[in-house]
């Protein structure tokens, strides 16, 4: 019998687009975006534009880019997607120093805290690790060999917790759209946190040895009715050991203590913000999209001593065909950038769109429960200005038609991200048939 595919099968991915990312150095030395398989970066301290050098066997990538992420100390640089490619870069260089192929797409990266591991989540649920002990900044190393961490069963990971914040402030970007987000080590280092579309999160213990896996878990944090989105960790001088963020398809951010797994607070943000979609209906169930803790998007106050959120605000001045698609901070900076865009859509007279907006205001010397007047940066005084523009953009301006244009295509890419697809008896007989781990056995 032939193998072809039943109809009502999976959509065609030459019609999906992927969303842009944003990514900040620790100490806003740098900024990364990618849309599409296109990854740029441009130097913060030397005010100008990088040229990236890969070397290896599969030089650069040649699909869309899904997960990207800075070390926590800023010296490693780590980008995956669909063509099933993790490349670790150099920063000091922007030299790609190692390139691993995954068996299968990659929908999540994190980043030791000490920059020694590199982990990464798989389509098919699997955490793997890379040891990049010996790394030199000059050296590539080709063909690196990644080893089973951990996994979710029959489920897709969605965010992996790799890097924390400073801070008790936190940045979520809110719409009735789907986001996989990034990941995060704890603070202290000793846990690795990952989270899936079927609502788990789970604490495990980093192994000292973590090329032999990790068979330890320290708890579960259950609470969210819905596909967990997007993590990350907030902490201070006075708590060190920091306190985790979840992000949900279920309109809530919610607080966790992970040692025990004890949920702390629920913010139901859509409740208490009245959200609305950017042609201005009222949205009942909105989706968190991506967090970002520092020291349409919202703001939430954080109190740490007494482990509660606080006042929310809504960001309402980013314009109505901006919809971001990725938020990122430094740690010490008093700046949020923002990027709304997608890659080139299927057939269309555009090519990939990107716009990056950056929000000022923080005060460090706020308290706690008080929250920020934020302002939009204008072009002429963004970091780097029009040659930062015209890298990370493509131009200095962007047409607001053209954002007004793209705005379904940015939900819908959004969207197919999480969504979890529905199959006939006979479409999933034919996927098993279809694997190609299978196809290797016959």
């Amino acid at each position: 019998m032939e193998n072809t595919q039943p109809e009502g099968g999976e959509n065609n991915r030459d019609l999906e687009v992927a969303p842009a990312l944003i990514s900040v150095h620790p100490t806003q030395d740098s900024v990364a975006i990618t849309v599409g398989s296109d990854l740029r970066v441009f130097d913060l301290r030397g005010n100008c534009a990088v040229t990236l050098v890969d070397e290896t066997g599969e030089a650069f990538h040649k699909d869309s880019i899904r997960a990207i992420r800075y070390g926590a100390n800023g010296k490693l640089f780590v980008s995956s997607g669909d063509d099933k490619l993790v490349k670790v870069w150099s920063t000091d260089s922007w030299r790609c120093n190692a390139s691993v192929c995954s068996e299968k797409r990659v929908s999540a990266v994190a980043v030791s805290n000490d920059g020694l591991y590199v982990c990464y989540a798989d389509k098919f649920g699997v955490v793997w690790v890379v040891d990049l002990h010996g790394l030199d900044g000059n050296e590539t190393l080709v063909n690196k060999k990644a080893s089973p961490l951990l996994a979710h069963y029959c489920s897709i990971i969605t965010s992996l917790v790799g890097c924390s914040l400073f801070g008790s402030f936190l940045f979520f970007s809110a719409w009735d759209v789907i986001f996989v987000g990034n990941g995060e080590f704890s603070p202290d280092g000793r846990f690795i946190v990952t989270a899936d579309r079927d609502f788990k999160i789970r604490v495990t213990v980093f192994p000292k040895k973590p090329l032999d896996g990790a068979h330890e878990i320290q708890s579960f944090c259950l609470g969210h009715t819905e596909f967990v989105s997007c993590l990350a960790f907030l902490f201070t001088v006075d708590y060190p050991q920091g306190f985790l963020v979840s992000g949900s398809g279920d309109s809530t951010v919610r607080l966790w203590d992970i040692n025990p797994g004890t949920l702390l607070d629920t913010c139901e943000f859509g409740s208490k913000a009245g959200i609305v979609d950017y042609k201005g209906n009222e949205v009942s169930c909105s989706t968190v999209t991506d967090l970002c803790t520092i020291p349409g998007i919202l703001l939430v106050s954080c109190d740490l001593s007494s482990q509660t959120f606080g006042a929310v605000k809504v960001i309402s001045n980013m314009g109505d065909s901006f919809i971001p698609t990725s938020l990122g901070c430094s740690s010490s900076a008093e700046l949020l950038w923002t990027i709304t865009g997608v890659s080139k859509p299927h057939g269309s007279n555009h090519n990939s769109l990107t716009c990056v907006r950056v929000l000022s205001g923080f005060k460090k010397t706020i308290p706690d429960a008080a929250l920020p007047e934020l302002t939009v940066v204008e072009d002429n005084e963004v970091p780097g200005a029009e040659k930062l523009l015209q890298k990370l953009q493509g131009s200095v301006t962007v047409e607001e038609e053209v954002f007004l244009a793209a705005a379904e295509a940015v939900k819908t890419s959004m969207c197919n991200l999480l969504i979890k697809k529905q199959y006939t008896t006979e479409k999933r007989e034919f996927r098993k048939r279809s694997r190609n781990d299978k196809k290797t056995k016959q």
